[in-house]
């Protein structure tokens, strides 16, 4: 079979970046508008917190079902409707008066968000196999990275000018405009014969295979680990930046700009070596760079107290490594799947976001009360995802 199944339209993998951007785009954009949306609907940091665990289980519990769904439906369908539904719940959450209903809104984006990551993972393979798949895998994540950089950045401008409320505003915009674009230009890549079931018994076989497979699992924990290493700080990021570095609620740039920068950096990277480098020896020298930038965190953390740039300068080189290992991992998890690729996506997003909200309602308020924490965090996390890592080398030999 060749490398390329249709020729793949220009500017896929900016519509790519872009769809799967919308979601951790709704996690970021609001970040600066926490002491804000307290004061508006009276609720406390600790409930204005867990609107991120109401969007996060949510977002993990449906992302189970959007590749299910595509692999059905077709992709373009599921996208066009997913993004509709999420500018409603947007939309929503603008006009909220009470804490409960803004928890019960931001669930109702969780449902609907996690499909332009899931979908957009499928479509990849769809179009390619081997390195061009980790090639375009990694220039999605090079673009995808802008999101958690300028989200923050957004939202607190708006946040400035206009209240909280204007931020998911701005999301309803946003979504409108990314579903003009996707009615315009995405193609339909999964043809109406390789469409699979939605039969019950067809599906129970299906997940059972999928999330039973150890290799599988496996890939999918070192991708949930090498992230929430650097994930925590995002969810820490009004205690991290307003509190212990001191800054204001414009600068949440100080954080999401240097992770930008890197999570380009490793993506690019990643892209350049594919099919020169070996996967084995790329996942070594991205785990290295993790490792290196997390002891250099706890060092720093101990040494002196929190301050630019030290305090945020492991965060970039942590990314780079991140970024770096991600693309390969995401084909680690799908390869074996070639009949099912949306569903297996959808297990992959589902597991992955099943602890990022995990992360976001029990270990983050954990950390997030000093710098040195919050640096024992990333550590740890890297050692638990060079674990996973390892174990899916044994595993599943690629």
């Amino acid at each position: 079979m060749p490398a390329t199944r249709t020729p793949p339209p220009r500017g896929i993998a900016v519509l790519l970046a872009a769809l799967s951007a919308i979601g951790p785009f709704a996690i970021d954009a609001y970040l600066p508008s926490f002491p804000d949306i307290g004061a508006s609907l009276a609720a406390t940091p600790i409930e204005v917190q867990q609107t991120l665990t109401a969007y996060l289980l949510p977002f993990a519990l449906m992302t189970l079902w959007h590749g299910a769904i595509a692999d059905a439906l077709g992709r373009r369908r599921v996208i066009l409707a997913a993004l509709a539904l999420f500018a409603l719940a947007s939309a929503g959450c603008a006009l909220a008066t009470q804490i409960e209903v803004l928890w019960f809104l931001r669930a109702l984006q969780g449902i609907t968000a996690g499909a332009g990551i899931v979908v957009s993972r499928a479509i990849v393979r769809d179009l390619y196999d081997g390195a061009e798949a980790q090639r375009l895998m990694a220039r999605i994540s090079m673009m995808f990275a802008i999101a958690p950089a300028v989200a923050p950045v957004i939202g607190g401008w708006l946040q400035a000018a206009f209240g909280w409320r204007s931020v998911f505003l701005f999301l309803v915009a946003l979504t409108a405009l990314l579903a003009l674009v996707c009615w315009r230009f995405l193609p339909e890549t999964l043809p109406p014969e390789r469409r699979q079931s939605m039969r019950p018994s067809y599906l129970w076989r299906a997940y059972r295979s999928v999330l039973s497979a150890p290799p599988f699992l496996s890939a999918c924990a070192a991708l949930s680990f090498n992230f929430c290493g650097f994930f925590v700080y995002v969810l820490s990021a009004p205690v991290f930046l307003m509190r212990h570095l001191e800054l204001p609620e414009t600068a949440f740039l100080w954080l999401f700009g240097p992770a930008m920068c890197g999570l380009m950096a490793g993506s690019w990277i990643s892209g350049r070596i594919a099919g020169r480098v070996t996967r084995e020896r790329t996942i070594n020298v991205a785990y290295l760079i993790m490792a290196a930038a997390a002891m250099a965190n706890v060092v720093l953390c101990l040494a002196l107290p929190p301050g630019l740039p030290w305090s945020i300068a492991p965060i970039f080189v942590y990314t780079i490594g991140m970024s770096l290992a991600m693309p390969i991992l995401t084909l680690y998890a799908l390869d074996p799947y070639p009949e099912k690729r949306g569903l297996a996506a959808s297990c992959q997003t589902f597991l992955q976001a099943s602890f990022n909200a995990l992360v976001a309602g029990l270990v983050a308020p954990l950390l997030w009360g000093s710098t040195q924490s919050l640096a024992a965090g990333m550590a740890g996390f890297v050692l638990l995802g060079a674990a996973a890592a390892w174990l899916q080398r044994r595993l599943g030999r690629h």
